[in-house]
């Protein structure tokens, strides 16, 4: 309940400071913080328990995420040098940093085209990069998939059903998944 307070006091504290502080009129947009208090209305206390499960995920998978990262950015670095030397500077990659860029905005598929190769050598390395930078999409979603399913099973219990004697209920289940009888009281 002391949170809403403190979201309260954020949403309504850039609307007097923008009265006493000229130029701060741009901090009102913080007054959306108000639209935190809809989950109070809509009583969402229900989802803490799987929030907590995703928090644990994204835990669990923060140290093979930051190495997937750092091996990116490796690959982002020499991808981008070697582009820099195949296309040079007559055709648009003028530096090793906007070469990097172009490797960013490549391997990420975002692909502005504003700087695009122009040599047979430079395409077929930029048609590699590309097919690289699909696999490189579903690596981070696969390592919190698999932490997310590693900690939805932590989440179950061995609490056993007194008709059918099965096991693995989740923590608040109230009723046998096999057999719908009702499961004892802890």
């Amino acid at each position: 309940m002391a949170g809403y307070g403190l979201v309260d006091l954020l949403a309504i504290a850039p609307t007097y400071l923008s009265v006493i502080v000229s130029g701060t009129q741009s901090l009102i947009v913080i007054r959306a913080l108000r639209l935190l208090r809809v989950f109070r209305v809509f009583k969402f206390g229900h989802f803490v328990g799987e929030a907590t499960v995703l928090r644990t995920a994204l835990r669990a998978s923060i140290r093979k995420i930051v190495v997937f990262l750092g091996t990116v950015l490796i690959l982002v670095l020499i991808i981008g040098a070697l582009m820099y030397l195949v296309e040079g500077e007559e055709t648009g990659f003028t530096s090793i940093p906007q070469s990097i860029y172009w490797a960013v905005v490549t391997l990420t598929t975002v692909g502005y085209g504003d700087v695009a190769p122009q040599t047979v050598l430079g395409k077929f390395l930029a048609s590699i990069v590309m097919i690289i930078g699909y696999g490189i999409i579903a690596v981070p979603t696969g390592i919190v998939t698999v932490e997310l399913s590693a900690a939805r099973k932590a989440a179950i219990t061995t609490k056993a059903c007194p008709e059918c004697s099965a096991e693995g209920h989740d923590p608040d289940a109230r009723f046998c998944k096999d057999c719908g009888s009702e499961l004892e009281k802890e």
